[in-house]
């Protein structure tokens, strides 16, 4: 049997309508909402806190693949945000790792993120799998503590450990700045980022994502690696609005403003961070992953780019102004 936490999450959801149809399936949710999965899956209560007690999650369990998280959150209130996701992230994930390595669980698949390696990549050097970590923020800091103290647990008891650190996921239903960019594109406004041609960002398609998390269940070579993943094809921040906009069947309307006056407008207002995320490269490289597993992304950019589009205009969200 598959355990999987944050089942309700963006990531874990798919996973979990993935994993229904190939045999016994435990998840865990924070709250249960009744008729919310199909009937077999066995639905757990629990929290990704210090003190949970999963011992009662764990019988018959022998691949827990773990997706709950305190998320990366612009605007976080917290008083103190590194201590609050050391709580969640570092104390709540490696107590879950051993509860389920005393149960006798085998391995333990953990959803990490690209921002252990750093926060972007220099030009030409896309971040490896085995380069020294640069985590940048409270959240990145926490999810390389938590890669470190897994490693721990599985020298300790045996138990293998997979980590998957994916860059930023998109699929239908998602949020935060890729939906800001459709919204943005449909609404045909011009867009001065047109001239940010040089940087390179790797993405990940949700259905990527979860068609290597399967085959780290499962793959013998997975055992206590760590893989970075990504579409296999990395854009500039014009060639991703460019094909999302045809995706939209909308033009993209770019104004060819130069990359370094744009981060200079951003410093100048107090934003660096957005110019960073639209200027630099965030670029990874899966060689390592493809070779080891003998696994490829099974859906293109483009292709993933259509399915997000389709979704959000079938769905109404996607109104043209």
């Amino acid at each position: 049997m598959i355990l999987v936490t944050g089942a309700t999450g963006f990531v874990g959801r798919a996973l979990c309508a993935s994993l229904c149809e190939r045999g016994p399936l435990r998840i865990s949710v924070r709250k249960r909402v009744a008729g919310e999965w199909p009937e077999g899956v066995d639905v757990v209560q629990a929290s990704l806190s210090p003190d949970q007690d999963w011992t009662g999650s764990m019988p018959g369990v022998n691949v827990v693949v773990h997706c709950a998280a305190r998320v990366h959150m612009m605007k976080d209130r917290a008083a103190d945000p590194l201590a609050e996701f050391r709580r969640v992230n570092v104390e709540g994930t490696l107590r879950l790792a051993r509860q389920a390595a005393e149960a006798g669980v085998r391995r333990f698949v953990s959803l990490s993120s690209i921002k252990v390696n750093g926060d972007y990549s220099q030009p030409g050097r896309p971040f490896t799998v085995d380069q020294h970590p640069e985590p940048g923020d409270p959240y990145a800091v926490s999810k390389c503590e938590a890669e470190a103290g897994l490693r721990v647990v599985s020298q300790d008891t045996g138990m293998e450990v997979v980590i998957i650190r994916p860059p930023l996921v998109y699929g239908p239903g998602v949020e935060a700045n890729f939906l800001a960019m459709m919204r943005w594109l449909s609404s045909g406004i011009p867009l001065p980022l047109g001239g940010i041609t040089e940087n390179r960002r790797s993405l990940v398609f949700l259905d990527n994502l979860v068609d290597l998390i399967v085959a780290c269940i499962y793959h013998p070579a997975a055992a206590n690696r760590t893989f970075l993943v990504s579409d296999d094809e990395d854009l500039s921040t014009a060639a991703l609005l460019r094909r999302l906009a045809a995706a939209l069947g909308r033009p993209a309307r770019l104004l060819p403003l130069p990359a370094g006056l744009i981060a200079l407008g951003a410093k100048l207002v107090g934003r660096p961070g957005i110019a960073q995320r639209l200027c630099d490269s965030l670029q990874v490289d899966i060689s390592n992953t493809k070779a080891l597993l003998g696994w490829s992304p099974p859906v293109s950019v483009d292709e993933g780019l259509r399915r997000v589009a389709e979704d959000w205009l079938r769905n109404g969200s996607g109104c043209l102004i």
